[in-house]
């Protein structure tokens, strides 16, 4: 068994009190240091509320209820190196350097405010009007139950806070637990039982709930005293209200698992949506040739020279964060045209690509029927209108023949195709279209265009730099580099490293299509 102390041991020398001062200065810095944090962070964050901002601002509060609680008790220390003894039953007691402003006690004057309900039922504030507000104790009391007379010794600080007249006197150890939540009971009779049998000291917390129905949480630590026989006369303790203390760290735990529930979610979301996006988009590596050899049966012959190298290349956003609904797609048709398509949805993650995945199976789907663009791009705005998922689309969609060189094309709020001839480059003249999915019955006309062997087309989705016609003006502007390139995965190569480390807000993609042979 531990030795217990007796009533009459040394006193510990006391630490300095210019040590002291230094600590509460210190504190009042951090403090003043964290107001700015916490006002800075809540600023920035710009009024959201989302997870995120919920576990800051929670890390904010609960570090200025530790500091204030830091301050405080350097401020008692303080008082006690000031006076002998210290005069801790008195309630009207004053702070050694005054408590209604923000004092080397209470460095903010904060200590006496309100305090949250940490079981939801609502609460008082922890210091009375007996104490005022910011009172230097009005959060921490002291208490003795004599064993030998059943005297019962409580400050007037911890009356008040279990909501006590004072002159009430307080609550001996059989009367106790009947303030004491049923599931705590227990917490406070081993403290008891191991102070008073074994000589432990006390150190636990537990719950109370007052006459008034208010919910406080109570920290108490204490040791058993001795008389001179060595049996215990009597438990002393010191007993603190934590309430908002405890309210604070239990909001940071909530939302940093809040937080890190949504973080999971993400996470799974992104996985899912990048397994959608890798199983619909073309898996080149490199260029691809369409057609292939002589074209399908029964498309007919194909002019020297007209086949299409094509290559494709997808940029993520800024963020990466999540995966947008932007496509490219080239496909061989059974009539031996080549389609080539590009669009994008609104908005990010799992919804997106799976509106994607199915706009493009709904693209290839009516193309393989021998739909032509314009009329392609009336139906996909018509299957949009009956999606149970809105959403608003833009889409460029061409088909080229390579026996006549002709490129037919429509666009749908979109930027035109970019035609590069002999080191110059121009957009493809435009079509009517709105954004699919913007209103019914839209009409959305289609263009011809005659390619020559060496020319280039380039379709993107317009958002490879947060400016959609600067991006188209700086990708005009590469016409000499990519009009003497050998290749279209060359050319896709030069506009990765032109746009690759652009900020963009959304993802990107381009699509090249290089017409190969000479001219005649």
């Amino acid at each position: 068994m531990p030795s217990p102390r007796s009533a009459d041991h040394p006193a510990v020398p006391p630490p300095q009190r210019d040590t002291v001062d230094a600590l509460i200065s210190q504190t009042q810095r951090l403090r003043g240091g964290l107001d700015a944090v916490r006002r800075d962070t809540v600023a920035d964050l710009g009024g959201t509320d989302d997870a995120q901002v919920r576990w800051q601002r929670a890390l904010c509060e609960l570090a200025v209820h530790q500091l204030d609680d830091l301050g405080r008790h350097l401020g008692e220390l303080r008082e006690g190196l000031l006076a002998d003894p210290p005069r801790t039953d008195e309630g009207t007691e004053a702070d050694a350097t005054g408590t209604d402003g923000g004092t080397e006690a209470d460095p903010t004057g904060t200590a006496g405010g309100t305090e949250a309900d940490p079981t939801g039922t609502a609460e008082a504030p922890a210091g009375s009007a007996a104490t005022g507000r910011g009172s230097l104790l009005s959060r921490v009391g002291s208490a003795e139950w004599n064993l030998l007379s059943d005297g019962v010794t409580w400050s007037d600080e911890l009356c008040r806070i279990f909501g006590r007249d004072p002159g009430d006197g307080g609550l001996t150890l059989d009367e106790l637990p009947s303030w004491v939540f049923s599931e705590d009971q227990p917490i406070l009779t081993a403290m008891v039982t191991d102070c008073l049998v074994d000589g432990k000291p006390i150190d636990g917390e537990f719950r109370v709930v007052r006459a008034d129905e208010v919910v406080r949480t109570i920290h108490m630590a204490g040791e058993p005293v001795l008389d001179t026989d060595g049996s215990t006369a009597s438990m002393w303790a010191v007993l603190r209200d934590v309430s908002e203390l405890r309210r604070s760290e239990r909001a940071v735990r909530e939302s940093r698992d809040t937080l890190s529930h949504q973080r999971r979610i993400a996470r799974t979301e992104r996985r899912l949506a990048v397994e959608v996006q890798e199983a619909v988009l073309p898996p080149w590596r490199g260029s691809l040739r369409l057609p292939a050899g002589d074209g399908l049966p029964g498309a007919g012959p194909v002019a020297d020279g007209a086949a299409l190298d094509l290559a494709a290349h997808y940029l993520p956003s800024e963020s990466s964060a999540q995966i947008g609904g932007d496509w490219y797609d080239a496909l061989e048709l059974p009539d031996g045209r080549t389609l080539l398509s590009v669009g994008g949805l609104t908005g990010h993650g799992v919804t997106a690509t799976c509106g994607m995945a199915m706009l493009l199976g709904a693209v290839r789907g009516m193309a393989v029927a021998g739909i032509e663009p314009g009329p392609l791009m009336g139906r996909l705005n018509q299957l949009l209108a009956v999606s149970s998922q809105p959403a608003l689309v833009g889409a460029a969609c061409g088909q080229y023949d390579p026996r006549t060189r002709t490129l037919v094309w429509a666009q749908a709020g979109h930027p035109a195709p970019l035609l590069f001839r002999d080191g110059t480059g121009r957009p493809l003249r435009s079509c009517d279209g709105v954004l699919l999915g913007a209103t019914t019955g839209a009409a959305y006309t289609q263009s011809e265009e005659r390619l020559e062997p060496g020319d280039l087309l380039v379709l993107h989705t317009g958002r490879l730099a947060r400016d959609a016609e600067g991006a188209t003006e700086r990708l005009l502007a590469l016409a000499p580099r990519l009009t003497a390139a050998h290749g279209a995965q060359e050319c896709v190569r030069t506009v990765a490293e032109t746009f690759g480390d652009e900020p963009r807000e959304n993802d990107a993609c381009v699509l090249i299509a290089r017409v190969t042979g000479a001219r005649a």
